[in-house]
């Protein structure tokens, strides 16, 4: 099944404001110029921008169709004939299985531990080298863990590995 990049577009769109809506809708924090309704309301402007140039075709005519090689000895056949792959669709489960982790997880293990996990999992989802999900998984968890401590001023669970600020 293919859906069209106008509906795709405006769905992203529609999501987008629906977050810069609700994010409206919260309370701002006595004595902060940064509250909890900041962060929704940016990430819904960037995804109605991002929708309305799916759903308008920006960026759609610098993608060519790619052949696959199909054979050993190097025959090509277009992108449509290709058989599906058979693990693909276990792909989709990734995120939502990823969030229950988290959900289950991380008051017990902590925020890094369970982050460097979830991170791994993701690069090795998206066809990563084990090289690049150990790079990512122990480069990125503290520098959000540092973000949300000291930019956003928001506490996550320390766990099994606190970090030092």
């Amino acid at each position: 099944m293919h859906i069209p990049n106008r509906v795709t577009g405006i769905g992203i769109a529609v999501l987008g404001a629906a977050a810069a809506y609700g994010g409206s809708l919260l309370p701002p924090v006595p004595g902060q110029q940064v509250g909890p309704n900041v962060f929704p309301m940016v990430i819904g402007i960037g995804l109605v921008l991002c929708g309305i140039a799916i759903a308008i075709g920006i960026g759609a005519s610098f993608e060519e169709p790619e052949e696959v090689v199909a054979s050993e000895d190097g025959a090509h056949v277009p992108a449509d004939a290709a058989p599906p792959v058979a693990h693909g669709a276990l792909k989709t489960l990734v995120p939502p299985l990823l969030l229950l982790f988290y959900a289950f997880t991380v008051d017990h293990l902590g925020f890094i531990p369970t982050a460097a996990v979830m991170v791994a999992t993701t690069c090795f989802a998206l066809g990563g080298t084990w090289r690049s999900a150990l790079i990512l998984a122990l480069c990125a968890p503290p520098a959000v863990h540092l973000i949300f401590a000291k930019l956003l001023r928001v506490p996550l669970p320390p766990g099994l590995l606190p970090m030092p600020w």
